[in-house]
């Protein structure tokens, strides 16, 4: 995987914090000795529950590595798509889920540590078991602590399998423009992308992307939501998703205008429009497509 380009599908399921501790433990009891002979040496008894101790504790940062490393950090991925993961789920509460994450492993490192000590004076049988039980349980204590941001990042896991797959340094075209100009039937005319296309404004409910040949090159048509006209810091969650496309991505902009007003925004409107977001659009091959000039008559021009 280069850095630019993430594939967000490859994320695995994160469990729930009790799913969590049950897999743990049930392979510990599975994959570690279960029986202890009543003529072990103290030594061996130690060394017994010791291992278990151990055991669980790879399990657990093994998993919690894996989710570590499987989830993407912002600093290192494409500016289009740490922008993104911004837009939707806010930067902060996400570093913070990971970062709880990323201590919880070190916490039970701590306590697998702690135990293992503490388990080399253990005197009995009796006493070195109770120290393994203890030892499991505040790691399984540790897990469950974990379970709003387990679940928050499940959340965000499945939100980002679910977004198009958009490779920020291929050659791009970007369809923009106020809702209902067109977009959308565009877009399934000129790729194989089965965009839904009603008459109602936000059918584009998130960033749809379809691919086309051009001379032998390939494009990648990314259809914008509908960019209303109004400041950016009153933009919502489906417009900030515009501008951080527009924003950071290698392409060239169509910008649609719908002649006829039949989309609800007089012509003036969409003018401002384009000149309001054009500044976003610097060193971009720009270009305005009319639309819809079928249902217009020329006289009424």
């Amino acid at each position: 995987m280069g850095s630019a380009y993430y594939n967000f599908k490859k994320v695995q399921t994160v469990p729930t914090a009790a799913d969590f501790v049950d897999i743990v433990l049930s392979k510990v009891q599975r994959k570690t000795p279960t029986v202890v002979h009543p003529n072990y040496q103290i030594s061996r008894i130690r060394h017994f529950y010791m291992r278990k101790v151990k055991f669980a504790q790879d399990c657990f940062d093994e998993k919690l590595s894996q989710i570590l490393e499987d989830f993407p950090k912002l600093d290192e991925i494409h500016p289009f798509y740490a922008d993104l993961i911004n837009v939707l789920y806010d930067k902060d509460h996400y570093k913070l889920a990971l970062g709880q994450i990323n201590t919880a492993k070190h916490l039970v490192d701590n306590v697998a540590r702690d135990y293992a000590r503490l388990m080399k004076f253990g005197d009995s049988l009796f006493r070195c078991k109770q120290l393994k039980k203890a030892a499991l349980g505040r790691m399984a204590t540790i897990m469950k602590r974990q379970k709003d941001s387990l679940a928050y990042l499940e959340q965000v896991r499945q939100h980002l399998a679910r977004l198009p797959s958009i490779d920020p340094n291929t050659r791009t075209l970007l369809i923009c423009g106020y809702p209902n100009v067109g977009k959308s039937s565009f877009m399934n005319k000129l790729t194989r992308a089965d965009v839904e296309v009603q008459p109602y404004a936000f059918t584009t409910k998130s960033l749809f992307v379809g691919h086309m040949d051009y001379k032998n090159l390939r494009w990648q048509v990314i259809d914008t939501p509908g960019i209303l006209d109004h400041p950016l810091e009153q933009r919502n969650t489906i417009e900030m998703q515009s501008i951080t496309a527009l924003a950071h991505l290698r392409t060239s902009v169509l910008f649609f205008i719908d002649l006829s007003e039949q989309c609800g925004y007089s012509i003036a409107a969409q003018c401002s429009l384009f000149d309001s977001i054009r500044p976003l659009f610097a060193n971009k091959p720009t270009l305005l497509v009319v639309n819809k000039i079928d249902t217009m008559r020329y006289e009424a021009l």
